[in-house]
């Protein structure tokens, strides 16, 4: 199941984009306490996720009075699997089908014969495939609304 940090995490990553998309292309700063209000996000929790999104590499702050947040990247080149296994982790729902953090199970007499496994691997093929194909560019055209259960 996906947490409230990646949710929140691919919610400020959108409205990054929104931003971005706002201003044709230019990724200029935004306030935390922007993102945190459009967005209903907790703005102590909100710094946390940028923070870990900044040491990844998917986004860059700057200081001073025209501060904050922006995408290190265009929208395009970020895909909504790279925020989530920053925020979460492997996609896969056991170790054993993660192609990322892969471990054999502590309980599996058999790998080549365990139908959990298979069932889980061909899951998280699916689940990366479209995962790894929508961008924040792709998502971004949807109503930035949509993703708070806010109505327009």
């Amino acid at each position: 199941m996906l947490t409230v940090k990646a949710k929140y995490a691919l919610r400020a990553m959108l409205d990054l984009a929104h931003q971005a998309a706002a201003e044709s292309g230019v990724r200029r700063p935004v306030f935390i306490a922007d993102i945190a209000q459009r967005q209903d996000i907790p703005r102590r929790f909100l710094e946390n996720i940028l923070v870990e999104l900044k040491r990844s590499g998917l986004v860059v702050s700057h200081r001073g009075k025209h501060g904050g947040y922006a995408l290190a990247r265009p929208p395009e080149e970020i895909t909504f699997a790279e925020v989530i296994r920053i925020s979460d982790g492997p996609l896969a729902l056991a170790p054993c089908a993660s192609r990322t953090a892969y471990k054999r199970c502590d309980d599996c007499p058999d790998e080549a014969t365990c139908v959990l496994r298979h069932i889980l691997i061909e899951v998280r093929d699916s689940t990366a495939a479209i995962l790894e194909r929508t961008t924040l560019a792709s998502a971004s055209k949807l109503p930035l609304d949509g993703l708070t259960g806010r109505a327009s």
